[in-house]
């Protein structure tokens, strides 16, 4: 798949916007209820890198290979930019941008998914369910030993 194709493809998905954010980003965003999904870089030297969310395992994976790398300042939140999308096969990066849209959606309110999906047909609704985002693991507090005070002298 190359840029063109890919570019139709995420302008396909319901509810999808196309944003083209100037300098100094220089990026053109795709975005589903005001999340991103995916984005390419339009400035040089890095002219049509392409960048997307992945799952952990996922990016593991795609950084291993030769050609996609962490996004720059999105690597810790699982994004990955790669390089030249014509190296990797249809398939497999129609699935990963699949799964970021997925992800976008699942991070919106139950009402604004029904917003975005509202001109998809029910083919589409069943392909493109929402991916709920982790629970956040509940913060472990260390009770304070009895008979002291906070923030007071000993």
């Amino acid at each position: 798949m190359d840029t063109e194709a890919l570019k139709r493809w995420c302008r396909a998905y319901p509810g999808a916007v196309e944003t083209l954010h100037a300098a100094p980003s220089n990026i053109l965003v795709y975005s589903a209820g005001g999340k991103f999904f995916a984005y390419f870089k339009t400035s040089e030297p890095e002219r049509w890198r392409f960048s997307i969310k992945v799952t952990p395992e996922r990016f593991v994976e795609l950084t291993d290979m030769p050609g996609a790398k962490p996004a720059r300042f999105m690597g810790r939140h699982h994004w990955v930019t790669i390089v030249d999308v014509r190296r990797l096969p249809d398939d497999y990066l129609a699935e990963l941008v699949d799964w970021s849209y997925r992800r976008a959606l699942g991070n919106l309110s139950r009402k604004r998914q029904a917003e975005v999906l509202a001109d998809a047909d029910e083919a589409q609704r069943a392909r493109l369910s929402p991916i709920a985002p982790p629970k956040a693991r509940p913060r472990l507090v260390s009770p304070r030993p009895p008979g002291r005070r906070a923030g007071g002298r000993s």
